[in-house]
């Protein structure tokens, strides 16, 4: 065969295999890494041969996120306009948020009438779900500063009262206070602010002690009272209110509702709902801020415990946390004495359970009583300004072990 017939019969073959090989690839999808699908410029691809970016969610122009439609979305997955805003019905953008503006009335705080812009982690005092952080300033506090505060008790934070009951002082010290069941004790008993508990509880067999929890609270302060408790339920429901107030011995009702309140006729004393149901905030005028929140116990608690919590009570009680704004030096109490410049807390540190006894010196004949062995009470006290102490540190968060501010160490 002359040379020229061999070099065309090589071309040819050449020019076979390349369309077969032409014909192969146009039916069979380019893949990436893994085999995964992927469109022009090698970019991975989902159903339909459509972009699609981490995660296998769908992508629009440059990559972003997109949602139905191939709209653009934000964090979450909602929809988002030019430059990430969020968006609302329609595609319109949705303005930020204006963080509100807050001061203090009290012509002692350092706030007196200084407004105050809140954070814009934290921008509105009462957030519409009301599980959000709302803003806070201090009135009390050295530092003229609006932040992000919970609004519900902090059981590790100081002058909280939780569980079975477990105190954290003033000190920053944690400790226990175990009472007796269906007694009541003096909290707080100052020259004019009383808080007494009662407690409830049981005694299984073979136990030395009850096992307690806080019930109620009645507070005295002038000529004036006021109660608080967990109403006793049998089966635990927590889509109904287990929350009960009284003043000067009435029955107070206070519809449920987020942000449902009252106020005293003096306006001294505010209520506050702080859910819908079983969570408040009660605040008496520059004396005292008390967080509430109302549990069962549950079965794990009982179980872990050993508590032997009979079928037909859930043992509702009360989660507390205080805050204090003018106590005297001579404060005294289960939780008062610890606000003393110089007490000296006989709990055990580092011991599981540090016990703090006393039940004797404080006990007291009813919710409404400021008859214990140390009790400073009197109705005919009225007391503000000098000699009591601003106890601005009280809601320092304890959670890390040492808390930061005011030179005040946090204790455990």
């Amino acid at each position: 065969m002359k040379a020229s017939s061999i070099q065309s019969v090589v071309i040819v073959l050449l020019l076979c295999v390349s369309l077969g090989v032409m014909e192969a690839g146009a039916g069979t999808a380019k893949t990436g890494p893994g085999g995964k699908p992927t469109g022009p410029a090698g970019k991975p691809t989902g159903p339909g041969g459509k972009p699609i970016g981490p995660g296998g969610k769908p992508t629009g122009p440059g990559g972003k996120p997109s949602g139905p439609g191939g709209k653009p979305t934000g964090p979450g997955g909602k929809p988002s306009g030019p430059g990430g805003k969020p968006t609302g019905p329609g595609g319109k953008p949705q303005p930020p948020v204006k963080p509100q503006r807050v001061t203090c009335y009290h012509r002692g705080s350092k706030c007196f009438l200084k407004y105050v812009t809140c954070p814009v982690e934290c921008p509105k005092v009462q957030p519409k779900d009301g599980k959000s952080k709302g803003c806070f300033l201090d009135c009390y506090s050295p530092k003229c500063e609006a932040v992000c505060r919970g609004r519900k008790p902090n059981c590790n934070g100081v002058g909280a009262a939780c569980f079975d009951p477990r105190f954290i002082g003033g000190d920053g010290i944690v400790f226990y206070f175990h009472g007796r069941s269906n007694e009541h004790f003096s909290l707080v008993s100052d020259i004019n602010l009383q808080i007494n508990s009662r407690f409830i509880g049981l005694r299984p067999a073979g136990r030395t002690r009850d096992y307690t929890w806080i019930q109620a609270l009645g507070l005295m302060f002038g000529s004036h009272t006021f109660t608080l408790e967990a109403t006793r339920t049998e089966k635990w429901d927590g889509e109904e209110d287990h929350l009960q107030f009284s003043y000067d011995g009435e029955a107070l009702s206070i519809p449920e509702g987020l942000y449902s309140g009252w106020a005293s006729p003096e306006n001294n004393l505010k209520v506050e709902r702080i859910a819908s149901k079983n969570s408040a905030t009660v605040t008496l005028s520059e004396a005292v801020e008390i967080l509430v929140n109302v549990i069962p116990v549950t079965e794990e608690d009982n179980r872990i415990h050993n508590y032997q919590i009979p079928s037909n009570d859930s043992f509702a009680h009360l989660e507390v946390q205080f805050r204090f704004f003018n106590l005297s030096a001579q404060v005294e109490g289960v939780l008062g004495q610890t606000y003393q410049p110089n007490f000296h807390n006989t709990a055990k540190v580092g011991v599981a359970m540090p016990i703090v006894g006393g039940a004797d010196k404080y006990r007291t004949s009813s919710l409404l009583s400021a008859d214990c062995k140390s009790c400073l009470f009197s109705p005919s006290n009225n007391v503000t300004g000098e000699g009591l102490l601003s106890m601005e540190y009280a809601t320092l968060d304890c959670t890390g072990g040492v808390g930061s501010g005011n030179g005040i160490v946090c204790r455990k």
